[in-house]
């Protein structure tokens, strides 16, 4: 009887990581769509703004 018990209990297992990995990978799937998005905005305003917009303006050290 403990064997059917175990044998149940690793199929359940297996199907929350089954489960879990589908999860995890709709989530990755967005995040790239979410990134894409942001990087064409990025693109778009730094082609309006010249490359002007979000720069900081670069520091020289005297030695």
């Amino acid at each position: 009887m403990g064997a059917v018990v175990s044998c149940i209990k690793s199929v359940f297992q297996s199907i929350g990581a089954c489960l879990m990995a589908v999860v995890n990978a709709i989530g990755s799937i967005f995040h790239a769509i979410i990134n894409g998005i942001v990087s064409v905005f990025n693109i778009i305003i730094s082609c309006l703004t010249c490359g002007r917009a979000g720069r900081r303006r670069g520091t020289t050290s005297r030695v």
